[in-house]
């Protein structure tokens, strides 16, 4: 739980529309009300509750509080928000490489589309010194720089990959989403970063990244846009969706494991 006095709001809680386990979510993210992707992620939540009939919880994790992974263990996916940089780096690269490794569903949006591949860099490949240009203006191995083009405040179409997981998520292979970022991937570093299970899975017209997957595992996405935003004019986010449902799948396996081992 947030410290008292933190900037986080208390936890909010989904209701419980039938007999299944609820699945809790951690928001990894420094509470901001005034940020757009704050106010749409909780209905972006509530409205996948809703549809799908399983009963989510969420919590925000204040990055400065993720010292540990015994924190972590209860929740049954991690969300990494928009709105870096974080309070704490370190905390948001624990808390998404923790779902990397468990395997957790993780999502990624915007700044965590940007810390997930930071986490994977440093700790898959080896690139101890890969950085964030945001933090780390001088980094001599920066796998995020600042984009050519900002997308700040712009909606664009992009293309993903037919099989990919957000391919699936909304039953098509174009989409066309919300930006608020500055950052992006260094493309000098593109062919190593997507050379093993990492992979691009969705792309704009000029075919610079705007979504990575891991194909090794059962659910990690993390895209450039911000789809959540979609709930701001009342409308379910596929991704978020999908994202919803993975960790009703975990929660539903959690509760099977915990009930065989108390048989």
């Amino acid at each position: 739980m947030p410290p008292v006095g933190s900037r986080s709001p208390p936890i909010e809680i989904g209701t419980a529309v039938n007999a299944r386990p609820s699945a809790l979510i951690g928001l990894v993210g420094d509470y901001d009300a005034g940020v757009i992707a704050h106010q749409a992620i909780p209905r972006a939540l509530a409205l996948a509750e809703g549809a799908l009939g399983a009963p989510l919880q969420f919590r925000w994790l204040p990055t400065e509080t993720i010292e540990g992974d015994a924190m972590l263990a209860p929740f049954d996916a991690l969300w990494c928000v928009p709105a870096s940089p974080y309070r704490s780096m370190a905390g948001a690269l624990r808390a998404i490489r923790f779902a990397r490794e468990r395997p957790l569903p993780f999502l990624g949006t915007c700044g965590g589309f940007q810390h997930a591949v930071v986490e994977y860099a440093r700790n898959v490949l080896g690139w101890a010194d890969a950085e964030h240009a945001e933090t780390a203006p001088d980094a001599v191995r920066p796998v995020i720089v600042p984009l050519a083009c900002s997308l700040v405040e712009v909606t664009n179409e992009v293309q993903l990959r037919p099989g990919s997981r957000i391919a699936a998520a909304y039953g098509a292979t174009a989409a066309t989403e919300g930006y608020h970022c500055r950052y992006g991937l260094n493309e000098a570093f593109r062919e190593t970063l997507v050379s093993g299970a990492l992979r691009i899975t969705a792309e704009d017209a000029a075919g610079d990244i705007r979504a990575l997957e891991l194909e090794s595992h059962p659910f990690f996405v993390a895209t450039l846009f911000q789809p959540e935003r979609a709930a701001l004019a009342g409308w379910l986010p596929p991704l978020v969706a999908a994202f919803a449902r993975a960790a009703a799948a975990h929660a539903v396996a959690r509760k099977c494991v915990s009930a065989t081992l108390t048989a």
